[in-house]
C-alpha cells in the first residue's frame, strides 16, 4: 500500500535550519507531483510546498517562500524539505503526500515528523 515516512524534525533554535525528508512507497514516485503539509497545534493542516513529478515546477505558501525549498530524487524514491531561517511560527507536524493525494486517491497521513523552533 501507499506509505510516506518523515524523518528529520527536531528542535531548533530561531533562525536555524532543518532538512526533512520523506520516503515514498507503493507506488511509481516518479509520476507524481509530491507536496509536504504542516499542522500546528489547534490548527487546521495546511500546504507547505509542491514540486511536480520531475521537478521543474515547484510552489510555496506565502508564508515559507525563500526561505523553505522542496526538491526530490527520483531515484532514491525520496521528496525533501530544506528549511532556513526558521521562525517559532514554523513549529508544526511536518506530513508529506502525493499532490491531492487524499482527495483523488485517499491515500493516508503518514506519521508525520515534529519541528519545534525555540529559543
Amino acid at each position: 500500500q501507499v506509505q510516506f515516512v518523515e524523518s528529520g524534525g527536531g528542535l531548533v533554535q530561531p533562525g536555524g535550519s532543518l532538512r526533512l525528508s520523506c520516503a515514498a512507497s507503493g507506488f511509481t514516485f516518479r509520476l507524481y507531483g509530491m507536496s509536504w503539509y504542516r499542522q500546528a497545534p489547534g490548527k487546521e493542516r495546511e500546504l507547505v510546498a509542491s514540486i511536480t513529478n520531475f521537478g521543474r515546477n515547484t510552489n510555496y505558501a506565502d508564508s515559507v517562500a525563500g526561505r523553505f525549498t522542496i526538491s526530490r530524487d527520483n531515484a532514491k524514491i525520496t521528496v525533501y524539505l530544506q528549511m532556513n531561517s526558521l521562525k517559532p511560527e514554523d513549529t508544526a507536524v511536518y506530513y508529506c503526500m502525493r499532490t491531492g493525494g487524499r482527495t483523488r486517491w485517499n491515500d493516508d497521513w503518514g506519521q508525520g515528523t515534529q519541528v519545534t523552533v525555540s529559543s
